[in-house]
């Protein structure tokens, strides 16, 4: 029994299966144009229509395969998704040329969805097109100031629909109204981490078979707990491979050795710093940084496959902001969620590779990694250990990258890091980097004048890193930090901190 949501191409679709199941809820994402046959396969006792970039009046706009709306569950639509049912059903939608986007309050709510519900309601909105004329049998539940029509209930055919995204953070009560959408449904609130690790070794065992596995491993908190889940399913046909691209943080190899092969990991440790680096000279496009470290990645697990080998399979922490982030998420069609970024896991591979992919934790969140982490035994330090992008430094590294420019950011990187843990405020941090820009200034230390690079600092807070907040750290904190990196960094005379959201920015400044 499950929640089958449909994926229409909505930036947010994955955050509604991971309210679910933090209710407890085993849910699942499937493209939105799957087959009624495949959606029956799941047993939902609920489904979801998604959000999506389109409109419902475009040619070839997404919709479900016929009979799923027919089917005897509730239904609930969320942003695009309401709209269609609104439309199916015989209701008109248009573009009132008034767009809403970010936090909108209701002005009034009601109906099975907000049961429960006091006070005020904060919505957050991201729509163009809106509901301007009710089908039968349907009646509007709840209504913002430029929003007449915000959500929308049939309560005897079962059929919901709300404008706004109650998956998100920025709908507070957006959980609660989640959760009396399962309570209409019926879902037993049963599913837990321990499920999770279940299905993802039986996943595992079920694709690799008698196969050899070669893991990617950075030391992180993804590719750790990768190697311990696949461990337990695969046992010694497992060998994990450390590849020293030159593009880590300072000290990280030592680290990463240090803290896996205590922990009974069969390591090995690759020294192809000369080979990355060879190939990244004078690449100044962040994409083209990507796609050239995905490919040397690749070509060094090749090399590592011919000497300890054969291996069938290729293992990658692989999450799921990765995947959605790099075009088309689980859509599975050209009404994918729009193209942010390219991610070596996902973006860059070569089309002559030699392995079959592994990722188990691709439809995850880096807070459920760190669950099954924990689970699996793996050690605190590194179980909470910040996110560190497989590209390492060299997207942080803007334009054209140098040893030296690489030397330089890894101290600042350091000193930043080890202040967050001096300071006590690294665990409050979801993600903290530095960035090394472009961009030298005019600078005075003793009584000679500088000419330096100017430093960036970035931290977030975030519950899902889809979206995310600028880190509030103390003036005196920052001050310190700016105090110690150019005393100690003497290539930075500058240092900048970052104030700025995701969205409209990205986590990475590459």
């Amino acid at each position: 029994m499950s929640v089958v949501i449909l994926d229409f191409g909505s930036q947010f679709t994955r955050l509604i299966t991971r309210r679910f199941r933090e209710l407890g809820a085993y849910s699942v994402i499937l493209p939105g144009t799957a087959t009624l046959e495949r959606i029956r396969q799941e047993n939902p006792q609920g489904i979801v229509l998604s959000g999506g970039p389109s409109s419902v009046y475009d040619p070839g706009a997404p919709h479900p395969a016929p009979g799923v709306l027919d089917l005897p569950v509730p239904i609930l639509g969320v942003c695009y998704g309401m709209q269609f049912l609104a439309h199916e059903a015989g209701g008109e939608v248009q573009r009132v040329g008034k767009r809403e986007y970010g936090k909108a309050d209701l002005t009034r709510y009601g109906g099975g969805l907000f049961r429960g519900i006091q006070g005020e309601f904060v919505a957050w909105m991201s729509h163009s097109d809106s509901v301007t004329r009710l089908p039968g049998g349907y009646e509007v539940v709840a209504e913002t100031e430029d929003t007449p029509v915000a959500a929308i209930e049939n309560p005897v055919a079962r059929r919901y629909g709300v404008q706004f995204h109650p998956e998100v953070v920025h709908t507070p009560k957006g959980g609660q109204l989640l959760a009396n959408f399962l309570e209409i449904c019926g879902v037993a609130r049963d599913w837990t981490a321990e499920h999770i690790v279940d299905d993802l070794v039986e996943g595992v065992r079920a694709q690799v078979g008698d196969g050899r596995v070669l893991l990617a491993i950075s030391g992180g908190v993804d590719s750790s707990t990768l190697g311990l889940l696949l461990a337990r399913a695969v046992g010694e046909r497992l060998t994990a491979v450390f590849i020293d691209h030159g593009l880590l943080r300072l000290g990280e190899r030592e680290q990463v050795e240090a803290a896996l092969k205590p922990l009974g990991v069969n390591l090995i440790t690759v020294d192809a710093r000369a080979e990355f680096l060879g190939h990244l000279e004078g690449v100044a496009d962040p994409e083209e940084k990507r796609k050239i470290i995905g490919r040397e990645f690749i070509r060094a697990f090749e090399r590592e496959a011919r000497e300890h080998g054969p291996f069938d399979f290729l293992a990658q922490g692989t999450l799921y902001p990765d995947v959605i982030e790099s075009a088309g998420g689980l859509a599975a069609d050209k009404h994918g969620a729009a193209n942010i970024k390219s991610h070596h896991n996902v973006g860059g591979l070569p089309e002559d590779l030699q392995f079959k992919l592994v990722e188990p934790f691709r439809t995850l969140f880096k807070d459920e990694v760190r669950e099954i982490a924990r689970l699996l035994g793996l050690p605190d330090a590194i179980r909470m250990r910040h996110p560190f992008p497989g590209p390492g430094l060299a997207i942080r590294c803007l334009g054209a990258i140098t040893e030296e420019k690489l030397d330089i950011l890894g101290r600042v990187d350091d000193i930043f890091i080890s202040g967050l843990r001096e300071f006590g405020l690294y665990d409050g941090c979801s993600q903290a980097l530095a960035i090394l820009t472009p961009i030298q200034s005019v600078g005075v230390m003793g009584d000679g004048r500088t000419y330096s690079y100017t430093a960036a600092l970035r931290a977030v807070t975030t519950d899902d890193f889809m979206t995310a907040e600028w880190a509030r750290l103390p003036y005196d904190f920052l001050a310190t930090m700016s105090s110690r990196i150019v005393n100690q960094v003497h290539e930075v005379n500058r240092v900048v901190y970052d104030i700025t959201g995701k969205p409209p920015a990205t986590i990475e400044w590459e």
